[in-house]
């Protein structure tokens, strides 16, 4: 998971955003073919607005899911690249799911003295030893040295007194009648002793540039003497959950449903290291929705529903009366087809979700995952693939996104996996890519963790 290959001793104030998404990309192998090389710009590709002249079943021609989510990886970029934002100083209370904006360094020798690795005695030539009166403790100052035939008690984590020649385990020791100690088995020079600098020296580089900050990173940090981490910010992002039909509370009725999204995408989204600033409620007006848009000061707004074509779908006319372009319009991908990503300004783009709880999960995971991978500089998952258990009825030609568990080496799909469903998604680990036609049982499949089921930064939801 950790880079390799960053700028050993970079300055912070030497690296922007842009800079550390670079090394991240460098370093996963990463790299996404620039329009040269793909023979076309983002805007010829991707921005279709529909032709009024042109046949009914050639006015929405959805992109490919693979190609969906590069596009949305390439506008994380250029969005990066203008933005140009600076790292910022986090104290590691909040550093959780960041990415280091600079290599983390050793401050001090680990451990920063020589200490005993277990509970029992710090012993001097060999057996057996005259075991002093007072012994030694974490947290205290150096003792006296000792002679050669004397021992003292001494704990773990303790400082090792001068001219120690090993350290006895309490279980590896005994005392005869006199008080003298024996060694129950033979005592190895240096034996359960960390001898300073085992771990590391000063002015080690402990972590590289674009290493995403985990639980483990934060002890690292902390053991080396860091009270804060230089990283790339969390991206902003806004939620618009769309609807009058939306239940916020209580049991459905009377053609009222609860809304599962505004729950569900604000957690989701802190995992995928978004700073998720509002979560607002909006009518089916025009008028409404044209505000919240224009009004957000957010890098990424997601909104929910309101991307088909019905007569209070107004995520569309909403998107043209302001001028935004469309990147991607529609995916071939089931559920979640009608998703989109639009650039509304040279820094932020909007990720149209569909109101399908599921589909809805297709789209976080299509276009807004690789769009905040990139603002965040994260550095982007290894694929891997496993055998379904069972097969998959497929699209005809689209992908299918299932839900399955992981069970040994195979992955099983899961039932109650409809573009309306949450159930599904509620008990799987992740989301097999199924490719159009279907899969039959032990096919090598990709998968698309989910973060609470990735082990890395699940702890983020909170």
């Amino acid at each position: 998971m950790t880079p390799h290959g960053a700028r050993a001793g970079e300055d912070a104030e030497d690296l922007d955003v842009e800079e550390v998404l670079a090394l991240v990309k460098n370093s996963n192998g990463n790299h996404l073919p620039g329009p040269a090389a793909r023979g076309e710009t983002d805007r010829a590709r991707t921005s279709h607005q529909p032709d009024p002249s042109a046949r009914p079943e050639a006015r929405h021609r959805a992109t490919p899911w693979p190609e969906a989510r590069a596009l949305a990886e390439r506008a994380g970029r250029n969005a990066t690249r203008a933005a140009r934002r600076a790292p910022v100083s986090a104290p590691l209370d909040t550093a959780l799911g960041l990415t280091l904006a600079a290599p983390l360094e050793a401050l001090t020798d680990l451990p920063s003295f020589d200490t005993s690795a277990m509970d029992g005695w710090a012993v001097c030539g060999p057996a057996p030893w005259h075991v002093r009166d007072e012994g030694v403790l974490a947290g205290h100052a150096a003792p006296a040295p000792l002679t050669d035939g004397e021992a003292v008690r001494i704990a773990t984590g303790a400082r090792i007194p001068p001219d120690t020649s090993a350290v006895l385990r309490s279980e590896h020791g005994r005392t005869d009648d006199t008080g003298r100690l024996h060694a129950t088995r033979d005592v190895v020079p240096g034996q359960d002793i960390r001898p300073r600098g085992q771990e590391c020296r000063t002015g080690d580089q402990l972590l590289a540039v674009g290493t995403l900050v985990t639980p483990a990173v934060l002890g690292l940090a902390a053991a080396a003497g860091y009270d804060t981490l230089t990283a790339v910010p969390r991206a902003r992002a806004e939620v618009l959950v769309l609807g009058d039909e939306l239940l916020t509370q209580g049991r459905p009725h009377d053609g009222l449903i609860r809304d599962a999204l505004g729950p569900m995408l604000p957690p989701w989204l802190r995992a995928l290291g978004a700073e998720v600033t509002a979560v607002r409620r909006i009518r089916d007006d025009a008028d409404a929705l044209h505000e919240a848009i224009t009004t957000s000061d957010a890098d990424v707004i997601l909104t929910t529903g309101g991307t088909a074509a019905g007569p209070v779908d107004h995520v569309h006319p909403t998107l043209r009366r302001i001028g935004a372009e469309l990147l991607v319009d529609g995916v071939r991908v089931r559920p979640g087809h009608p998703m989109l990503l639009a650039r509304t300004t040279e820094t932020q783009h909007l990720v149209g979700l569909p109101g399908n709880p599921l589909a809805a999960v297709s789209g976080l995971l299509t276009l807004a995952e690789p769009l905040l991978r990139i603002l965040t500089a994260r550095p982007a998952p290894e694929p891997y693939t496993m055998p379904l258990r069972d097969a998959v009825q497929g699209h005809p030609h689209d992908t299918r996104l299932v839900p399955v568990v992981l069970r040994g080496d195979e992955a099983v799909p899961l039932h109650y996996n409809g573009p309306a469903m949450l159930r599904g998604i509620a008990a799987a680990d992740a989301l097999a890519v199924v490719p159009p036609g279907g899969a039959g049982p032990g096919l090598e499949t990709e998968l698309l963790d989910l973060p609470w089921a990735s082990g890395g930064i699940g702890v983020c939801f909170t």
